[in-house]
């Protein structure tokens, strides 16, 4: 059984599941209380972060090399395309929303509004969340430019840049922080990956305290 430490909200836990629910692979999902970093997680990641994976009697950790750990191990369905060039625009969007999107929204939105509670850290920072709320309006629109031109944000099939930004997006959308109408391209986007299998576990999280929006779980939004 492949087991995963994970945190129902991180994006990169999110990204992790998905990419393992794409591959049709049963996984025991443990909830992590990272934040309090108990000797025996430390054992597990002396970073104390998660997701960290145990799959093939090895434990792995750090989202994106686990990601393709998972890709080179299980080559069906592809989540990477054939070329390197393709493979190239699939790993410059994946930091793209691992990087800039989480630093300059997730970390502003979702960490504030929720994390902090969890984690006991204080009272949620409003300049930050005027911040996230400000620089999710600019990632929607290139998130919207780049369908313009493509059926997937990184070309014409699912990649696993598809599911780095859908974790993130599914994350703030639990705590109704994006704004679907700015976008068609991007909400028929989501819609459509959305409603894979892959995002069945997703949408069926729930955070104590914290219940999701009507529309979260709702295929038609």
């Amino acid at each position: 059984m492949i087991r995963l430490y994970h945190s129902p909200l991180s994006p990169f836990c999110r990204k992790v599941r998905l990419v393992l629910g794409e591959k049709r692979q049963e996984v025991e999902l443990i909830e992590e209380r990272y934040w309090e970093k108990s000797v025996e997680f430390l054992r597990r990641n002396p970073a104390g972060k998660v997701p960290v994976l145990r799959m093939d009697g090895k434990t792995l950790t750090e989202s994106g090399p686990i990601c393709e750990y998972i890709e080179e191990k299980i080559a069906e369905p592809a989540l990477m395309p054939p070329t390197v060039d393709g493979r190239y625009e699939v790993r410059r969007l994946v930091m793209w929303f691992d990087d800039k999107f989480h630093h300059e929204v997730t970390a502003n939105l979702v960490y504030e509004r929720v994390n902090k509670k969890l984690t006991g850290e204080g009272y949620p920072d409003s300049s930050k969340i005027k911040a996230g709320a400000k620089a999710i309006k600019y990632h929607l629109d290139y998130m919207g430019w780049l369908l313009d031109q493509r059926r997937w944000l990184a070309g014409d099939t699912l990649t696993l840049a598809d599911f780095a930004a859908a974790a993130h997006l599914s994350s703030l959308d639990y705590i109704s922080d994006v704004d679907w109408n700015r976008n068609e391209n991007v909400r028929e986007w989501y819609a459509k990956i959305k409603s894979r299998p892959a995002f069945r576990s997703i949408l069926a999280d729930q955070v104590p305290g914290f219940p999701p929006p009507p529309h979260y779980a709702d295929l038609d939004f």
